[in-house]
């Protein structure tokens, strides 16, 4: 992009040759076993534009899919890093939210991360990805998987109506700023409806601004005001476009950090966010986690995982495990 410094940790193959990806893929899954790390090295090291280009290959010269050989030869949490992998974009947040809503129960945090950090464009192609590939409707989906004030948050965001002007209009962001703080904190009972109006319509560069006028007439802060007059998915959801606009790498390496720390790992949580940014800002999350935790990102993940499953995340990350 002009004018902006590539933010990726995965860069890509500088001579890219996709007949000779697509050999080198077929020879490591055929026969007894697979080799993992010759996948790992060829898949973790190319673009996503790039392995499209080998999927495509690959299907014309074995007339079979890829995706669906690492599905039969990998397993576990390497297999949905690598599947993940081949994906576009717009089809793996479509597949991560799918997988959110389908079958008991829901993952929340899931759908806040993907529908409330995109962009309106990235929305726009996610839904039309959604109805491709599974035949089925986002929003419709999202209403009957959710409810009250959380569903028409999400709603929302999948209308993808943000304005994207990077003007800042600073009577706007006073007259905001009063709204939200009359709508929560000042007086009893928070007023969602005017709330959502504004966090989900105007522009990233127009909230800071009205972020920054908040907190000059209010104790707790815009964080603060959230923290306290909302609760549950409704508090995570408003959470993340503030962060979002205050430092979208900063909440993503939040994000990992909650999937790592403690007893257990959200697998799931972990491998989204890293695939999903590994070719967007995964030099900055690697900055504001260290910032923020007092530790290297890929120390932290190797700390947690172990194995094929290591070995991938940390190349994603743009290191090589040994």
């Amino acid at each position: 992009m002009a004018g902006h410094t590539y933010q990726g940790t995965v860069v890509g193959s500088s001579d890219f040759d996709k007949e000779n990806d697509a050999v080198i893929l077929r020879k490591a899954m055929k026969g007894l076993g697979s080799d993992e790390r010759a996948i790992i090295d060829l898949v973790a090291t190319r673009t996503n534009e790039q392995r499209q280009e080998i999927r495509q290959y690959y299907k014309a010269c074995y007339g079979r899919e890829l995706a669906d050989d690492f599905k039969s030869e990998l397993s576990g949490n390497f297999k949905d890093v690598i599947v993940g992998l081949m994906d576009s974009p717009d089809v793996y947040d479509a597949t991560c939210l799918r997988k959110a809503m389908k079958g008991l129960g829901t993952d929340e945090k899931a759908l806040v991360e993907i529908l409330c950090t995109r962009t309106n464009e990235q929305i726009a192609a996610i839904k039309e990805a959604y109805k491709t590939e599974f035949k089925r409707s986002l929003e419709k989906d999202i209403e009957g998987d959710t409810s009250g004030d959380f569903k028409r948050l999400l709603l929302a965001m999948c209308a993808a109506g943000r304005e994207e002007n990077f003007e800042v209009d600073q009577d706007k962001a006073k007259k905001d700023a009063a709204q939200l703080y009359n709508a929560g904190e000042r007086y009893w009972g928070t007023n969602e409806a005017e709330i959502q109006r504004i966090l989900a319509i105007r522009s990233y560069t127009q909230l800071q601004a009205t972020f920054e006028e908040y907190n000059k007439i209010s104790k707790l802060g815009i964080d603060g005001a959230i923290e306290s007059e909302t609760s549950g998915d409704l508090k995570d959801g408003y959470l993340a476009i503030v962060k979002c606009v205050r430092n979208r790498a900063a909440f993503f390496a939040e994000r990992i950090n909650h999937a790592i720390k403690g007893l257990g790992t959200n697998n799931d949580m972990l491998i989204r966010c890293i695939v999903s940014r590994c070719e967007v800002d995964t030099v900055k999350i690697k900055e504001e986690y260290e910032k923020a935790y007092g530790t290297s990102l890929v120390d932290a993940v190797k700390g947690d995982t172990s194995g094929h499953y290591k070995h991938v995340l940390v190349a994603l990350l743009g290191e090589r495990s040994s």
